[in-house]
């Protein structure tokens, strides 16, 4: 068994304990009303995206995501959130240094105490129950977004038994056949659809897009057809199912917690790099935190 096979089932109980977590650190966490920005590279990126959503959708504040190299120094916040893994990722530690005297107070999310973010920051929450061996990120990754969900008070134990479900029961049939994926989101659930188009191009080098649900008719449909397959996380715009059926295409509904759907996705992209032959604990071209050289 791979380190992200096992990394992947243990996510239930790291959720469970991210939730608890979150009342215990409030105070490093954004206030009800603080305009801030939520910043991370990759898979921390897209998480953020799906923070920001909820969070201002939910009427707690004004909420940005960004890439950490994207982050515009002219805006101004009350807080910045940054989500790294590693503790070492060159674009988050320098955003930090950048803005450590401009009046924003900063938090980072980490699973590594021993990493250079935790100076860089002024505060720090460390989730080290979810750190991985794998390079692909799987646990770390929810186990963040389900400390922030629950702190935004978002997070239900069904989202937990729905995780568990989807660690246990079978793939819908005929989907590792596939040759093409488009998965899909609606609100926060759109980093969710990123995120996993990310981790079946890491994981299984597959050919795989991301799009907003009522965007994908705007043109992508166009390359749907039989062999390829339509995830939707979360509920799904009315129509749009039939759509992608009458095209001869594999759809497939979102009918757990979105971000227990995500799982879903990340044991398929674990079962096409099994079949293929590939490793995912170490994915091609990738490591662990980009870590970026002075020249």
């Amino acid at each position: 068994m791979t380190h992200v096979e096992k990394e992947l089932a243990s996510q239930p109980a790291c959720w469970s304990r991210a939730a608890e977590l979150a009342d215990a650190q409030r105070d490093a966490l954004p206030e009800r009303g603080e305009r801030i920005a939520v910043v991370g590279c990759g898979t921390s990126y897209f998480m953020g995206q799906a923070y920001a959503a909820l969070r201002e959708s939910s009427g707690q504040g004004e909420t940005d995501a960004f890439a950490a190299s994207e982050f515009p120094a002219t805006r101004r916040y009350d807080r910045i959130v940054a989500l790294s893994r590693s503790g070492t990722t060159t674009e988050v530690l320098d955003l930090l240094a950048r803005v450590r005297d401009g009046g924003a107070r900063t938090t980072a999310i980490t699973a590594d105490p021993q990493t250079p973010v935790m100076e860089a920051a002024d505060q720090v929450i460390v989730l080290d129950f979810a750190d991985e061996r794998s390079v692909v990120q799987t646990r770390f990754a929810t186990s963040a977004l389900t400390l922030l969900r629950a702190h935004l008070g978002l997070h239900t134990e069904a989202a937990v038994r729905d995780a568990q479900t989807a660690v246990t029961e079978p793939l819908p049939e005929g989907l590792v056949d596939c040759t093409q994926f488009a998965f899909l989101g609606q609100g926060w659930t759109v980093g969710l659809a990123n995120e996993g188009a990310l981790k079946m191009r890491e994981a299984a080098l597959a050919w795989t897009e991301s799009y907003p649900a009522m965007e994908y008719r705007h043109g992508p449909i166009s390359i749907t057809t039989k062999g390829t397959a339509t995830w939707m996380l979360g509920t799904a715009p009315d129509g749009l199912a039939d759509q992608v059926r009458e095209t001869g295409a594999q759809w497939v509904a979102g009918g757990l917690d979105p971000l227990a759907e995500l799982v879903r996705v990340q044991r398929l992209a674990l079962a096409i790099a099994d079949r293929h032959s590939l490793d995912p604990d170490n994915p091609r071209n990738l490591t662990r935190s980009v870590i970026l050289g002075a020249g």
